[in-house]
């Protein structure tokens, strides 16, 4: 073998070895004969397949401050900004803040990222620079496309033109806003456009859906309605659906088999949602974040995303996807053991069934594509956002992290402190 991991500790609790031949897991197993040109002892770590994260936008990342700080915080006044940054895009620069993100990506083992990319400016520059980025990091990181009318598709009058533009380019998804539009009508109407565009191309759909306060905000209905329609069952996602937090129970519990029926799927951003959603709130206050448990307990398959790291609406992030589990556990008061792993799933084997990902798992035969975290379980990991010891990319190590450990000199205590427990 050309690298052998022993004593990992699974998702599941069991111990194994893990074998890996050329880029791919050759088996796996309890105390594997095998040897390794290369051995790696994680000691009883947690060893998991990569992060992913469902819900992202790179064209705008680690641009904070340009060209002026979001001075209230909010989801418009950062729709605004980036409408006043889009002009001044260079596209060199653009790919070098794309690059350092998925730097940061792969030294915390995030590597499958969906990015959705602003299709309405005419240039199509940040699409042509997030392809470029793509064709760059293909080696160590998955990334995927999604075209998106940010103004709206039917509110900019190229914005559909653009789309289709886009997606000759190479990006792989489309992309939609519908609460944007100008009336609840015209949001409907862009979900069936782009849904029925979406199955004459073949493509995955995912939208930014009813990201807002309104409990009449119901374009989740719609896109539920007409991916059942058009057989996309499977092949489709509704981003962010923040209005689910506001709509009343008896209208929630016909909408969620209909989500379910219908094979979309759902993708909360638990550090954004809980920042920009009510802010029109006094007290009580609104916190914004969907209903994961229920959408859970229903059937839907539910990813978390990081959404935004040092842009115009948020002005902190690292890339770290268990920095976003920690929220929305705590957001959705999801701290049953069940639902805490759970939480680790929705960043790591959800979204990469969202995505489509193939080769994507912990199972002979599948990619190696791992990640050795410093902690005993994947509910450890998400307590102690877990430094990745190793993460490796088609059974080549490219990032190595040191263990969380603290030399002290205190009174008659230990002079070495282990952040662990539980072990």
């Amino acid at each position: 073998m050309d690298l052998v991991i022993r004593n990992a500790t699974l998702p599941d609790h069991t111990r194994a070895d893990i074998a890996i031949s050329g880029d791919k897991i050759a088996a796996i197993g309890t105390d594997l004969a095998m040897k390794g040109r290369q051995e790696i002892d994680a000691n009883g770590d947690l060893v998991a397949p990569p992060f992913v994260d469902a819900h992202f936008h790179m064209d705008s990342t680690l641009s904070h401050g340009q060209p002026r700080v979001n001075q209230s915080g909010t989801l418009l006044e950062g729709i605004a900004l980036w409408g006043e940054l889009k002009p001044l895009l260079a596209q060199e620069a653009l790919i070098e803040r794309a690059m350092q993100y998925c730097d940061w990506a792969a030294a915390r083992g995030l590597l499958a990222i969906r990015s959705h990319v602003d299709v309405c400016d005419d240039r199509l520059l940040a699409v042509e620079a997030l392809l470029e980025v793509k064709r760059r990091v293909a080696p160590y990181l998955d990334l995927q496309l999604v075209a998106f009318p940010q103004d709206g598709l039917l509110r900019s009058p190229t914005a559909f033109d653009n789309l289709k533009r886009a997606i000759a380019m190479g990006v792989d998804v489309v992309g939609g806003i519908p609460h944007f539009e100008r009336t609840m009508a015209e949001g409907a109407e862009s979900v069936r456009l782009l849904c029925e565009f979406a199955a004459d191309k073949g493509l995955r759909v995912d939208m930014h859906c009813d990201e807002s306060d309104d409990p009449m905000s119901r374009h989740i209905e719609t896109l539920a309605y007409h991916a059942n329609r058009l057989g996309l069952h499977g092949r489709v996602a509704g981003s962010h659906l923040t209005s689910m937090h506001s709509m009343d129970n008896y209208y929630v519990s016909k909408l969620l088999p209909l989500i379910a029926e219908s094979g979309v799927a759902a993708i909360a951003n638990p550090l954004i949602n809980i920042t920009l959603q009510g802010r029109h709130d006094t007290y009580p206050k609104r916190r914004g974040m969907t209903r994961v448990p229920e959408l859970m307990a229903a059937g839907v398959d539910v990813a978390f995303g990081h959404d935004c790291v040092m842009d115009p609406w948020y002005g902190m992030g690292s890339g770290d996807m268990l920095e976003v589990a920690h929220m929305g556990l705590h957001v959705a008061q999801m701290t049953s053991q069940e639902a805490m792993r759970a939480c680790f799933d929705a960043v790591t084997e959800t979204p990469a069934r969202i995505l489509g990902l193939e080769g994507y798992g912990l199972q002979a035969g599948c990619y190696a594509d791992l990640v050795i975290l410093d902690a005993g379980s994947a509910i450890e990991a998400i307590r102690l956002r877990a430094p990745r010891r190793y993460v490796l990319r088609r059974g080549r190590v490219i990032s190595r992290s040191p263990a969380a450990r603290a030399e002290l000199n205190l009174p008659g205590r230990p002079e070495q402190v282990d952040f662990r427990l539980g072990q």
